[in-house]
């Protein structure tokens, strides 16, 4: 038997400029200083206030992003800042450098992602972003490399988990809205700004990402039709509660029949059966659809410094490979089209009925109305839930059903009307 030789050959340490030393830029510093097998050396970290004290070493910081971006020593760039403004910058600048580039900036990556990847594709210069989507969930990457011959037909799942913490106290612990937001922030799960999550903006931005991959689908976050969780009220818990269901924050992507793409991003009404159902907390959840596999589940921590970290050290350590993204799906497919031409069925609560515009509906199931508290349950197109406001206004809340698009809906509409022209109902 031949003696196995052993490869004495060994990767230079890869040298990093950091910009951002905030949660996940901290837990990112931290992880490599105590991790001598990741090979890495963080030589420079960018910081907006120099006149902050840290418990590192000061010499190690600069609010100067040239000293980073033109050090010849420095061949890859960690961004994890909030301006995402100032972060495509940076990013930019690093790649036509020819610099390797790490993010975990979704609002950044979402606003810029047709120029970003082709700037990659032109500078030849990878773009990692896994810790965007969904923090500890290597989802981009199977998109990317799983599903590249098995084409998707659906997407759905829990994307963002400061509104998936805050339902689950609201359910669970019978938490007003506001005590289980304050407890999401004080964790560390909700943005600087909370609106970003309550409104779902980190959701859509998210999405909007994933379709890109998923899809070959490049679109910005606000053509997407979407909502965040700020407008639900105890009255909705307890409807669900009542038909044993949970309440989640769902984005959903899935072909039509006329091969265009629907997707959205609200609340949603989850039965006891659905793997959704089981992702409490800051969990995040994500359930693919293929032509050959049929279904996967993924599941891991969706918010937080160190399942952020560890995506983002996960890029770093591919990037020592070689590893970047192809976008397959956007360069070699016939374009997928975003599309609002589909019928949704939702519940829309209101503490008036005056302020639920029904004859905007295809139809209505279900009417209900107590004292203080009124709802209706019916399918409507999802193009005029995309242009009209009235679902948004203060005291309205808006939650899709199990199964939300209604492929059926026009022909009901005929059989029902054809039922009110004769006079049996």
């Amino acid at each position: 038997m031949l003696p196995i030789k052993k490869e004495s050959f060994q990767k230079p340490v890869q040298s990093i400029g950091l910009f951002g030393y905030g949660t996940v830029g901290k837990a990112v510093y931290g992880i490599i200083q105590n991790t001598p097998g990741l090979q890495a050396s963080i030589e420079k970290i960018g910081i907006k206030d120099p006149g902050k004290k840290r418990n590192i070493n000061e010499g190690l910081f600069t609010a100067h992003a040239g000293e980073i971006l033109n050090n010849p020593c420095i061949h890859t760039i960690v961004e994890l800042i909030d301006d995402a403004d100032v972060a495509y910058q940076i990013v930019k600048d690093a790649l036509w450098q020819g610099k390797a580039v790490v993010t975990a900036n979704k609002k950044m990556i979402a606003a810029h992602f047709d120029e970003l990847w082709r700037l990659q594709k032109h500078t030849g210069t990878p773009l990692l972003y896994e810790g965007a989507c969904c923090a500890s969930i290597p989802i981009i990457r199977n998109l990317e490399e799983y599903y590249d011959t098995d084409a998707l037909s659906k997407i759905r799942g829990i994307i963002n988990g400061s509104t998936n913490f805050i339902l689950s106290r609201m359910q669970d612990d019978a938490l007003p809205f506001t005590e289980a937001l304050l407890q999401a922030q004080q964790l560390g799960f909700a943005e600087t700004n909370a609106l970003l999550d309550i409104d779902g903006h980190d959701a859509a931005n998210k999405l909007s990402i994933l379709l890109a991959h998923a899809f070959g689908c490049v679109i910005k976050p606000e053509s997407l039709l979407y909502a965040g969780i700020s407008k639900l009220h105890g009255d909705d818990v307890k409807y669900a509660n009542q038909r044993k269901q949970k309440i989640k924050l769902v984005a959903q992507a899935q072909k039509l029949k006329n091969g265009k793409l629907a997707a959205f991003v609200l609340p949603q009404f989850i039965e006891a059966a659905d793997e959704l159902a089981d992702i409490h907390n800051e969990f995040n959840g994500l359930i693919t659809e293929s032509h050959y596999t049929d279904k996967h589940f993924f599941k891991g921590k969706g918010a937080g410094a160190l399942p952020t970290a560890a995506a983002v050290l996960s890029d770093i350590a591919a990037l020592r490979y070689g590893y970047k993204y192809e976008y397959k799906k956007i360069s070699t497919q016939n374009s997928i089209q975003l599309s609002n031409d589909y019928y949704i069925k939702v519940y829309v609560s209101a503490d008036a009925f005056s302020k639920i515009k029904s004859h905007a509906f295809e139809y209505i199931d279900e009417s209900q109305s107590q004292y203080g508290y009124c709802a209706v349950t019916g399918v409507i197109l999802a193009q005029k839930l995309w242009e009209d406001t009235w679902w948004r206004q203060p005291g309205v809340s808006l939650v899709t059903c199990t199964d939300p698009i209604t492929p059926d809906a026009d022909y009901k509409k005929i059989s029902r009307r054809s039922l009110e022209l004769a006079g049996i109902t």
